[in-house]
């Protein structure tokens, strides 16, 4: 914004700042739980669900105990899934898609039916991609995707029927047309913005969905089967993550309404958009690139730590004070998902040539929580989440930094959808939590009186 612009607009902020300051101490002294938390830190229980548990530490006599993160995907644990298509040597985002969906693991058949039918649906509606996408360009990928999930409802038929059996057929074509959303809003994006050619290749039909993403990002189609299984595994390891994050809670909220379910997945979207959820992958990068450009010597514990705690006085970074991609809202002594893009990222780095870079992430991941303790005086277990290892992984596969939040929302966008058939099946009533009001009586005055 110019400084012009800025300054027309500074007297309103004024005028709002002047009438919309709360008391923190209000939220105490009304028990108010900020961001549905409690005072220890545990989630407020809005909701049941049979989709997804996240586990993160104990409860004994009131006190939270931490523990190591355990993920489980319909009772399945995370950790599991990705070992068995791993032994087997196959794909795992559209059998993960299918467990959330229904609940019960696909039998062969089940996942070849349930595969086609993605690969099916892959192609946009006839003139979406021209008139949605190619002549109306974004800089942000996120903010496309909202705006053409959004478009579909004009391409449906029925959109706004609620029955499970169009819910289902909705959710199916979403899941498979998200990733051709995505690689088409980047290639317009490449050529309107960056002045780079623009190209789009033929969709495969037998290619799964991370092969698909591939094919569609590189100039030249080709990439090998472990770099399409490791895209695959960030695929599934993203897919799901419980009812409570708020991209999944802003899915539960507006299917809680009855509005349809292109308005539904916009809006998770949007929530995803954020830098506190979904975007928190970007900001990692972005931080570790002032590390690695204003740390000397990376292999220096006592100069990378001096670096964090820089950044944690708000003198480095981005002036926020956070180290990106450490801590977590639910898990303590660790994240499964960070624990297994870590595996894997490890031996992509020896094989890409980028051990140095990836020893320097795994050395802020163990100096950053000593550096929090040791400025804020704060005693709380932190562990890497998964954005702090998801961006390099993302970097190592060639992905454009663009690309790592929206890469999260076509893996999302499987557990959003299940969330939306649970909470349209079984819930039964909108989502409405209460807000204290601080506001005092006050009678009207005539305009001239004022």
């Amino acid at each position: 914004m110019q400084t012009a612009q800025k300054n027309k607009f500074a007297h309103l902020c004024d005028e709002f700042r002047k009438n919309n300051s709360i008391d923190p101490s209000k939220y105490e002294q009304y028990n108010v739980k900020r961001g549905l938390r409690n005072q220890d830190g545990t989630g407020v229980m809005a909701g049941l669900t049979m989709i997804c548990n996240v586990h993160g530490y104990l409860v004994a006599d009131g006190e939270r105990i931490p523990d190591e993160g355990k993920l489980t995907y319909r009772g399945i644990d995370i950790m599991d899934i990705v070992k068995g298509c791993a032994e087997e040597n196959r794909f795992g985002f559209e059998e993960v898609a299918w467990l959330l969906l229904f609940g019960t693991q696909p039998t062969r058949e089940q996942l070849k039916g349930f595969s086609s039918l993605l690969s099916e649906y892959r192609e946009l509606p006839d003139y979406f991609a021209e008139d949605m996408i190619i002549k109306a360009p974004s800089k942000d990928i996120m903010n496309k995707l909202a705006r053409s999930v959004l478009a579909l409802y004009s391409y449906d038929e029925n959109p706004d029927d609620c029955s499970l059996e169009n819910i289902v057929r909705q959710s199916i074509q979403l899941i498979a047309r998200m990733p051709t959303i995505m690689t088409y809003a980047y290639q317009v994006k490449r050529r309107h913005f960056d002045k780079e050619s623009m190209y789009f290749h033929p969709i495969d039909s037998r290619h799964s969905t991370a092969e698909s993403i591939l094919n569609a990002i590189r100039p030249d189609r080709k990439f090998t089967d472990e770099e399409a299984k490791l895209l695959d595994l960030l695929m599934i390891i993203h897919a799901e993550h419980g009812g409570g994050n708020n991209s999944t809670f802003a899915t539960r909220v507006l299917s809680s309404s009855g509005t349809d379910t292109y308005s539904t997945i916009a809006a998770a979207i949007g929530a995803l958009k954020g830098p506190k959820h979904g975007g928190a992958n970007h900001r990692v990068m972005q931080m570790m690139e002032c590390v690695k450009e204003k740390v000397h010597d990376w292999a220096d514990d006592d100069e990378v730590e001096a670096f964090l705690t820089r950044i944690v006085n708000k003198e480095e970074g981005d002036h926020s004070g956070l180290i990106y991609g450490q801590g977590h809202a639910i898990y303590t002594l660790s994240d499964p998902r960070a624990v297994l893009l870590k595996q894997h990222a490890k031996k992509l780095a020896g094989e890409k040539g980028m051990l140095k870079e990836f020893e320097l992430y795994e050395r802020v991941e163990r100096l950053a929580p000593q550096v929090f303790a040791k400025v804020k005086g704060d005693k709380k277990v932190l562990c890497a989440n998964v954005d702090f290892y998801s961006g390099l992984v993302y970097q190592m596969l060639g992905l454009p930094s663009i690309l790592y939040t929206p890469m999260f929302a076509v893996s999302r966008i499987a557990g959003w959808c299940a969330h939306r058939m649970e909470e349209v099946y079984t819930g039964s009533r909108i989502i409405r939590p209460a807000y204290k009001s601080l506001v005092e009586g006050r009678k009207y005055i005539p305009i001239d009186k004022r």
